[in-house]
């Protein structure tokens, strides 16, 4: 009798592992972008520029996804996606393996999901949804002057500890903490934020925040000094305090899709005072076949200084596209941004240089694979 219960309570054993070991299934998968085209300027501090480029509507990338059902509604997940150029074969964002993203998270269906490594900062989790080139057919071109909303994804934040809410009747909120990762200066490069998002039907609207103290004062920070603003891009360097806040909304209507959106950026300068930039946005995406989409969008910015190595200005920047699907993975692009600037020179985001006065025209065309 006392081997029947020894057997019963073994084959019991073995079939409880057996069962966790079917239910908990993991898969990895490989995913990727190539983009590459050609891009004209008129005018680069007085010369016109022809240039092969790359990453010009998705920057180029390969990634690994992976998650594991562990069960009971419960996952774990990571990604690792690197950045590179398609041009020269060199890595992204300062030369790094994983540049643009690497992290895992646990998450849950009904508590949500924590996420731990290098990665998106709620402004640019929720905003991008309705910023001009976000919302299809436009290439990196078409972003606020200096990317100083850092929608273009200037920096990403390292040391980051992030939780999102599961989506409750359309509702979906998060909020990060980056680390300083330096002892004794627990305040020095850290960075956090946070953000929402409603979506109902063809209704869209976010909302976000995000705060980084001394940023670029080292390479193990929050935001590290060698992936981060500097005067090689832009005339914002030597950043004592950055803050962005933004808020948007989205509305599809049959085949169109009405976009707007507003960012507020602060960068208060060591030397003293600061830089401060107002976006207003506002664009339309139009599906005008299943192969064709077309996109226009404007953004007006002012520029309010008080620092000395800076003015007070105003931008003005208009951009249209289209793409052309050949495949659901493969598609053409076409793109023409002209931009102009009063009280400094005009300089399109992403743009080798500013140009010699206060126009400044682009166009750009090219392929865009997915895989």
């Amino acid at each position: 009798m006392n081997k029947h219960i020894v057997r019963s309570i073994m084959s019991a054993a073995v079939a409880g592992v057996c069962a966790g070991a079917a239910h908990a299934q993991s898969n990895v998968t490989l995913y990727g972008v190539v983009d590459a085209g050609f891009t004209y300027t008129n005018n680069q501090k007085g010369n016109s520029a022809y240039q092969a480029t790359q990453g010009n509507v998705q920057g180029s990338r390969w990634g690994l996804l992976g998650t594991e059902d562990l069960g009971g509604g419960t996952k774990a997940t990571f990604r690792l996606e690197n950045g590179f150029s398609l041009e020269s074969g060199a890595a992204g964002q300062a030369g790094r393996m994983f540049g643009r993203s690497a992290w895992v998270a646990l998450g849950n269906n009904r508590w949500g999901t924590v996420t731990l490594g290098r990665q998106y900062n709620s402004v640019q989790d929720f905003l991008w949804q309705e910023q001009t080139n976000g919302v299809g057919a436009l290439s990196q071109y078409a972003n606020a002057v200096f990317d100083n909303d850092d929608l273009n994804n200037t920096y990403r934040t390292n040391n980051g500890l992030k939780y999102t809410t599961p989506t409750i009747s359309g509702f979906t909120a998060n909020a990060m903490y980056a680390f300083s990762n330096t002892a004794g200066e627990f305040a020095n490069n850290r960075a956090w934020s946070v953000g929402a998002d409603y979506a109902n039907g063809p209704l869209r609207l976010d909302a976000a925040y995000s705060l980084v103290n001394s940023p670029a004062t080292n390479t193990t920070g929050a935001a590290p000094s060698d992936n981060y603003y500097s005067l090689s891009s832009s005339i914002i360097s030597n950043v004592s305090r950055n803050q962005v806040w933004g808020l948007g909304g989205t509305y599809a209507i049959g085949p169109a899709t009405l976009a707007l959106l507003y960012t507020n950026s602060t960068f208060d300068i060591i030397a003293g005072g600061s830089l401060r930039f107002a976006n207003y946005e506002a664009s339309v995406r139009y599906q005008l076949t299943p192969a064709t989409l077309l996109t226009v969008g404007y953004i007006y910015t002012t520029q309010r200084s008080s620092e000395a190595a800076a003015t007070n200005a105003h931008y003005n920047q208009l951009a249209v596209g289209g793409e052309y699907f050949l495949s659901k993975t493969t598609d053409l692009y076409l793109n023409g941004i002209y931009q102009r600037a009063s009280g400094a020179n005009a300089w399109i985001e992403g743009i080798g240089q500013a140009s010699s006065n206060a126009g400044q025209f682009a166009a750009v065309a090219g392929l865009r694979h997915k895989f």
